[in-house]
């Protein structure tokens, strides 16, 4: 198994050598603007304005989602929105849900361009280039909410999986009313893992997609007969060679 130090190592000396970083609450928001956490709470509401995704194919309608794209210029810094596009993934990283194009609802005009998201895509992306230099970084960002109104949500459907990409995100927007969702992350070519529950906001994960694979357990309702309870993340991408396209 992978171990976290009790000490946690910088996030690009973990990502270097170790293929991840977890990132405290307090160690996350230490990376960005001194006002950032406080702007970033007026977003959070957005995720209750999820529409539900069209694409499972287990049938399910546990998950709701958004998905919008960017280009980081990374000689200044600059994050750009592209015009909308599909999410594609090839059959090769995602079994369940790869080979065909799925368009969902972009991310609100009023959250991709507010300063706390732009603060958080970029400031991740910089980050990304002292493990990995390059010009420019194509990153997805996909809202999702998973609920258990079902009996049970999937967080990662497609099981265990790499995405296609350079480095994976997961920051833990909220969780209510739900157990479960546990975090499992493995050595790409090996037997080593990691396994734990993000439980506190901004909580996150940072991946190097090449070396490891990762998926979150499903999640169940703290009791059965009450109301439906949900795991709410953003989950953003980097990748160096262009967006994943048919």
């Amino acid at each position: 198994m992978f171990t976290l130090p009790t000490a946690p190592k910088p996030a690009v000396q973990s990502l270097s050598q170790d293929g991840l970083s977890l990132l405290a609450s307090a160690d996350l928001v230490a990376t960005l603007p001194r006002d950032w956490a406080a702007q970033w709470e007026t977003l959070v509401p957005s995720w209750n304005r999820l529409p539900p995704d069209a694409h499972l194919k287990d049938g399910g309608h546990y998950r709701q989602r958004r998905h919008s794209c960017f280009v980081q210029d990374l000689s200044t810094g600059e994050l750009t929105q592209t015009p909308h596009r599909a999410h594609w993934q090839p059959t090769d990283y995602n079994a369940l849900h790869g080979g065909f194009e799925r368009w969902f609802d972009p991310v609100e005009d009023g959250v991709a361009t507010d300063k706390s998201w732009v603060a958080l895509l970029s400031g991740l992306g910089q980050l990304f280039a002292q493990v990995r230099p390059g010009a420019r970084w194509f990153v997805e960002a996909h809202q999702f909410r998973i609920d258990t109104a079902g009996g049970v949500g999937r967080p990662t459907p497609e099981g265990a999986h790499r995405d296609g990409v350079d480095f994976v995100v997961v920051l833990l927007v909220a969780r209510h009313g739900v157990k479960g969702g546990e975090t499992r992350v493995f050595d790409a070519n090996g037997p080593h893992g990691l396994r734990f529950v993000m439980q506190e906001p901004l909580t996150t994960l940072l991946l190097d997609d090449a070396r490891v694979i990762h998926e979150t357990t499903p999640i169940l309702p703290v009791e059965a007969d009450t109301a439906s309870g949900h795991r709410d993340t953003l989950v953003l991408t980097y990748r160096a060679a262009g967006f994943q396209a048919p």
